[in-house]
C-alpha cells in the first residue's frame, strides 16, 4: 500500500507541474476553440487530482457501506 501511495505522490507532482509548464500558454490563446481545449485539459487535471488525492487520503466510498452492514443489530435465535 505504500508504495501505491509514494505513486499516487509521483502522479500528483507531475500533473501540477505539467501544468505549472502549460499555463503561461493558456492566457495566450485568442480563440474559442484554444480556450475550449484549454477548459477541457483543466477539467481531466482536476479529474487527475481528484483521483490521486482519494488514493493518498484512502477515500473509499465501499467502506462506508461495509460499515452500515457491520452496526445492523442481529435477531436473536429462541
Amino acid at each position: 500500500m505504500k508504495q501505491v501511495k509514494q505513486y499516487a505522490w509521483l502522479r500528483l507532482l507531475l500533473a501540477a507541474f505539467l501544468m505549472y509548464m502549460a499555463f503561461p500558454s493558456m492566457e495566450a490563446q485568442a480563440n474559442s476553440t484554444a480556450h475550449l481545449f484549454w477548459f477541457s485539459w483543466l477539467g481531466f487535471f482536476l479529474l487527475v487530482i481528484g483521483a490521486n488525492l482519494a488514493i493518498v487520503l484512502r477515500i473509499d466510498h465501499h467502506s462506508q457501506h461495509a460499515t452500515s452492514e457491520i452496526n445492523v443489530p442481529k435477531r436473536m435465535k429462541n
